[in-house]
């Protein structure tokens, strides 16, 4: 990797398949440092839940949801201080490295928007049948959390295996995430990134019964 910029698409690619991931110690930070956690959060595809509000929420569609139009925009929204999230992770070099990753095809964004203004979304990195989820936004109530859903289900319809969250909060733990030990991760890794998978699989995101019927079937 020494003769490769630190965070080039082709140094990215290669941490993820190996379980590690870059962080910074806030938005203006030059630096970053490559994380493997003893203990990793993962949600099981086939134990999502999406709380019950949650479900009343969507069937009344209140977002229209796009796939990777503003990925730019949604990485930006995560990288923004909000209300209780003060600091950041995300610098302006991870910014920019995964844009270009989103560029070459191996990231994602799930969007919300409202009256045409991005409200809320999230966006990860794709390799394989594993997907990597960084992080997430909310302008509106529970915009990130019906992102979460719509990208449950298009993973799941495209066949993936592995949704890694890095870490669990007590937020993700209502949808199932669960923390695991490293050397069963790194198992569960191995397998995902050697099967295929097909993010675009999904073509019903204007249909919030199909999209729960996945999510959560």
């Amino acid at each position: 990797m020494k003769d490769e910029p630190l965070l080039s698409p082709e140094v990215l690619l290669r941490a993820y398949a190996a379980g590690i991931f870059p962080m910074s110690d806030g938005a203006d930070d030059r630096d970053v440092f490559w994380v493997d956690p003893h203990m990793r959060g993962i949600i099981p595809l086939n134990r999502f839940h999406a709380p019950r509000r949650l479900r009343r929420t969507m069937r009344k569609r209140p977002f229209e949801i796009r796939i990777d139009t503003a990925f730019a925009e949604v990485i930006k929204g995560c990288a923004t201080p909000g209300p209780g999230r003060r600091s950041t992770w995300i610098s302006e070099q991870i910014r920019r490295a995964y844009t270009r990753l989103h560029e070459r095809g191996f990231a994602h964004s799930v969007e919300c928007w409202r009256d045409g203004e991005l409200v809320g979304g999230l966006y990860g990195v794709s390799l394989g049948a594993a997907f990597f989820g960084e992080s997430m936004f909310s302008r509106a109530r529970d915009a990130s959390k019906v992102a979460l859903v719509h990208l449950v289900a298009r993973l799941k319809a495209g066949g993936y295996r592995l949704l890694d969250t890095q870490f669990v909060t007590e937020h993700l733990m209502r949808f199932g995430a669960v923390e695991i030990p490293r050397h069963e991760y790194h198992l569960l890794l191995d397998r995902a990134v050697k099967a295929t998978a097909d993010f675009m699989a999904f073509r019903a995101d204007d249909d919030p019964d199909e999209v729960l019927r996945l999510a959560m079937g």
